[in-house]
């Protein structure tokens, strides 16, 4: 066998390795993140100043002891229209999206541009052990998307496809060759089939046909995780009304979802908060196990942001 047969095959096994041990990782958050209830109590255990403009974070993944951020940066913010104009409710606005990499001390190592004119928008973001798989759209709904890979080693990004909608979030199902995004404010689930080759099989199909209805509604996922055995984990939150004369909140959470019904499975509300009010889910998140529970990490300010680490057990050590 020829050397290069040889390196072909150390990356395919390094592949299937990597992707093995994220789907076992997977399962063990699925397992141990159904045990969480209201009463669980999670714990601050550190938080670092970002020392970089991060914009507006939208989905995050560590891998090792990095951490690869998407984000928007806006230059001109959008506008509504006074009528809906051929579908749409504001213009395009302008910017340009970033997937930032940086250290567990915070520092910028790295800067992707992604997107292209007025899709500029980066959303929620997921690894596969292989390639992080990044959706920028333009900021409106209804709108258009392209679906990105991204290789973290190399910092490089390949356009798999593009799409009909506002795309604000994607994973990677590795078990069963799909991707699954979900539209703006998470209304509605799409499923894409991937061949052999990695194409997309569906890119075609019209979003009235592909789009499948997100029945739960107390919260819009920003940033969601494929955890294995066809489930994902999403982060997110919805600003409610206290009271009839009350002011607005916004109340944050996790919702573990089963991909083939395109229904939350298990629902669990967040009462955790930065100094300055926002739900530690108001942006981008990411989440391991521990030795007794799981470990989760939010950065969930615009621009100076902290990237904060809290801890909760599970079973008998979650009261």
């Amino acid at each position: 066998m020829k050397k290069s047969g040889f390196l072909f095959i150390i990356i395919c096994t390094l592949d299937m390795l990597n992707s093995s041990g994220a789907l076992a990782q997977g399962r063990l958050i699925s397992e141990r993140f159904k045990q969480l209830t209201r009463a669980s109590q999670w714990r601050m255990t550190a938080s670092v100043p970002v020392n970089f403009n991060t914009h507006h974070p939208q989905g995050m993944v560590k891998i090792g002891e990095f951490f690869y951020v998407s984000s928007v940066e806006v230059t001109q913010p959008t506008k509504r229209f006074a009528q809906p104009q051929n579908g749409f409710d504001r213009d395009t606005g302008a910017g340009r999206g970033h997937l930032f990499k940086f250290d567990a001390q915070g520092k910028l190592l790295a800067d992707l541009p992604l997107g292209e004119g007025a899709i500029y928008h980066p959303g929620g973001i997921d690894y596969d052990g292989k390639f992080i798989w990044v959706p920028v759209a333009e900021y409106r709904p209804n709108s258009h998307s392209i679906i990105y890979r991204v290789d973290p080693a190399a910092m490089k990004a390949t356009e798999v496809f593009r799409y009909s909608d506002h795309i604000g979030g994607i994973v990677h199902n590795t078990e069963n060759h799909t991707l699954h995004g979900v539209s703006w404010g998470s209304r509605s689930f799409y499923r894409w089939t991937l061949n052999p080759q990695g194409r997309v099989t569906n890119a075609g199909t019209p979003p009235e046909k592909l789009r499948r209805q997100n029945p739960s509604f107390y919260i819009d996922y920003q940033d969601c995780k494929f955890l294995g055995r066809g489930e994902m984990l999403c982060a997110g939150l919805s600003n409610y009304q206290s009271g009839k004369a009350g002011g607005r909140f916004s109340l944050g959470g996790l919702e573990l979802v089963d991909l083939a019904a395109n229904r939350a499975i298990h629902q669990l509300p967040l009462d955790l908060w930065t100094e300055s009010g926002f739900p530690m889910t108001q942006n981008p998140f990411w989440i391991e196990p521990t030795e007794r529970g799981l470990r989760a990490w939010f950065l969930p300010e615009d621009r100076q942001s902290t990237l904060y680490v809290f801890e909760v057990n599970t079973g008998s050590g979650s009261k």
